[in-house]
């Protein structure tokens, strides 16, 4: 029997950017999960991001942008913040400016550090997706990493 804490667990990894599902389900397994079961709680965590993110994304970046020229630690994170938009940026633009909308899907499904739904969403709002495309984009590149995840750890080893 799977204990609630570990679902808890597993779903709320799901969330953290860059570990996000294609890693929670991993993690899942480890701590007694069935494949399926992790699978699904870390695919919940995918839509819960895909409909969360669009939404805050704006307030986030409104929020860190007023820490212009502070010092300590709201400056660090507002730097921290400004190198991390330029980055995605930089390596979504071969997807986007190539694909577009596919495209955006393709670099979210990539199961790598650096890409995956938080940073899909970013560069989905620094190119001006609408928020209807960005769910859609989201939600398909996240479960397909997920899937790409769980076929090279349980169906292709």
């Amino acid at each position: 029997m799977v204990e609630l804490n570990t679902v808890l667990y597993v779903y709320l990894l799901s969330l953290v950017p860059s570990f996000e599902g294609r890693y929670a389900l991993l993690t899942g397994v480890a701590l007694g999960l069935t494949p399926g079961d992790a699978l699904l709680i870390a695919s919940l965590g995918v839509l819960t991001l895909s409909l969360v993110l669009p939404q805050v994304l704006y307030l986030i970046d409104d929020l860190v942008r007023r820490w212009d020229n502070r010092k300590g630690l709201l400056g660090f994170i507002n730097r921290f913040y400004h190198r991390y938009i330029e980055r995605t940026r930089i390596r979504a633009s071969k997807y986007m400016d190539k694909y577009g909308f596919l495209g955006l899907i393709i670099f979210i499904a990539i199961p790598l550090p650096g890409t995956g739904v938080w940073t899909g969403s970013l560069a989905s709002f620094i190119f001006g997706l609408d928020k209807k495309k960005t769910f859609l984009a989201l939600l398909l590149g996240g479960l397909l990493s997920n899937a790409i995840t769980y076929m090279i750890a349980f169906l292709i080893s």
